[in-house]
């Protein structure tokens, strides 16, 4: 019988896949790709936040240098992690995300000059440090080859949709962690080329950068799936963090005017909430607000008419039960504020 890697599609994974879908449809229509000085910025984002989350400490503006072919005073090692991270980046369009030789080139040359066998699976055992003990014991070395193979066959398969498949095959990466080091970097690079493979909005998008800004939920994450054996924690974790790069995205495309009318008490209520259904109350009480009626007619109401807000019953609106969410829209504006650095209330 064929693999199945164990993922239970929740209704939160449906509800991601049908909001990522739809926001890369309106990224498709926008035609991002355009923005070459865009695509740059993002690039440079995408390979900041990975390897941040390995620990190197190099800027955005010391990565750009060093891209730009400028001398930056650094470590020897976080330049030659940026430089491998960069060529890797650069090939994206080249690799395919289905075979496994191409898996491990790219492995080659994201470690090269950094561990002794880049691009060759381990030979020992190896352990996952959390902040403070081993939290997982990946499988013996001689089980790596056939769990990987394993792994690409399913992937191969194409039984799940890229969104969840690359997620997936993310974790069990993870799980199985089949290299001396660069397991975390390869990880996240090969979601991206799967989600490439499947559309090219994906080419530059920041994800990783999202996952940098998540990393210990990240980490909470890969912990919960591997203690379920299911990996539909670290899926839904994914899922949250592309749809927070799409939102960006197609708030950067469209560009800053369209939020730039939007007054205080608006842009206070969307920085309060997120794209998990909460109640008024609690939405009142991350405001600092007690006044109810002041909060539905400043806030809520007005959030509510210009799409940023929307109802879990909205043929109901007074349902006891009301709950509210940022809508997509309301996501990209959030994130357009995290941004530029807006104060408000």
């Amino acid at each position: 019988m064929s693999y199945q890697p164990p993922c239970t599609i929740t209704p939160a994974i449906e509800r991601l896949l049908g909001e990522i879908c739809e926001m890369v449809g309106r990224l498709t229509a926008l035609s991002p790709g355009a923005d070459l000085r865009l695509r740059r910025i993002n690039r440079i984002r995408t390979i900041h936040g990975s390897l941040a989350i390995e620990g190197n400490t190099l800027s955005e503006e010391q990565i750009t240098a060093i891209m730009d072919g400028r001398q930056v005073v650094a470590p020897p090692r976080e330049i030659q992690e940026v430089r491998n991270a960069i060529e890797v980046y650069d090939r994206l369009v080249q690799w395919n995300p289905y075979k496994e030789k191409d898996f491990l080139t790219a492995h080659e040359i994201m470690m090269r000059g950094l561990i002794d066998f880049p691009g060759r699976y381990r030979s020992g055992g190896v352990g996952v440090m959390g902040r403070k003990e081993v939290i997982h014991v990946a499988p013996p070395a001689s089980m790596v080859p056939g769990l990987m193979a394993r792994l690409f066959g399913w992937l191969g398969r194409k039984e799940r949709h890229p969104l969840v498949a690359s997620s997936i095959f993310h974790y069990e990466l993870e799980f199985v962690h089949p290299f001396e080091d660069g397991n975390g970097r390869m990880g996240r690079f090969w979601q991206t080329l799967i989600l490439f493979s499947w559309t090219p909005v994906f080419v530059n998008l920041p994800v990783e950068s999202m996952v940098h800004m998540r990393q210990k939920e990240y980490y909470r994450a890969i912990e919960k799936s591997s203690s379920l054996g299911d990996s539909a924690p670290f899926v839904e974790f994914m899922l949250r963090a592309i749809y927070g790069a799409v939102c960006e995205a197609a708030g950067q495309t469209r560009g800053d005017q369209a939020f730039d009318q939007v007054n205080d008490q608006v842009a206070r209520l969307v920085q309060a909430m997120d794209e998990r259904f909460v109640s008024s109350s609690k939405i009142m009480a991350r405001l600092g607000l007690s006044h109810r009626p002041t909060f539905r007619k400043n806030y809520l109401g007005p959030g509510l008419e210009k799409g940023f807000v929307t109802m879990k019953y909205p043929e109901s609106p007074r349902h006891p039960g009301q709950r509210y969410k940022l809508t997509p829209k309301g996501l990209e504006m959030k994130l357009w504020l995290e941004k530029a650095g807006h104060e408000h209330g």
